[in-house]
């Protein structure tokens, strides 16, 4: 959801959550052994209404502190997310740190599937990249 941003709660119930919903419940018809993640850009501020999209999976942008996300979503709810696509510019220590801060805030590895908020932004440098990977293969949780 491109423009969940620009939508208010009540909006976004009203509006682009059955339309999404709609959308889902017929990928999943179809195609029911293909995951469907549902984004709401900008949808962080009314998680508690995303539960029950349907989908297999919520993705987070990263206006939200991924333990609030796992808070508000359960321990049941697969989540996706919320690295800040900005953190890929700075050291490689700072991006390693953020990494780790962001799988353990989701429950550790395995509990969630790691990525930026919203995409590379233009001119990260792709050694930052690699250094995100190689972190998210690396990591094994703050108790291994």
């Amino acid at each position: 959801e491109s423009w969940a941003h620009q939508l208010s709660p009540r909006g976004f119930e009203m509006f682009a959550k059955p339309a999404a919903q709609k959308a889902i419940k017929i990928m999943k018809d179809k195609y029911p052994d293909v995951p469907v993640i549902y984004f709401a850009n900008g949808g962080s501020s009314y998680l508690e209404l995303q539960r029950d999209m349907g989908c297999d999976m919520i993705a987070v942008d990263w206006a939200v502190d991924m333990a609030e996300a796992r808070k508000i979503l359960g321990p049941d709810v697969a989540i996706s997310g919320n690295l800040d696509p900005t953190v890929l510019f700075g050291s490689k220590e700072q991006i390693e740190q953020a990494v780790r801060d962001c799988i353990d805030k989701a429950g550790g590895p395995g509990k969630h599937l790691l990525n930026l908020g919203h995409g590379v932004m233009q001119g990260t440098p792709e050694e930052a990249v690699g250094w995100l990977v190689d972190e998210c293969k690396r990591y094994k949780g703050k108790d291994a």
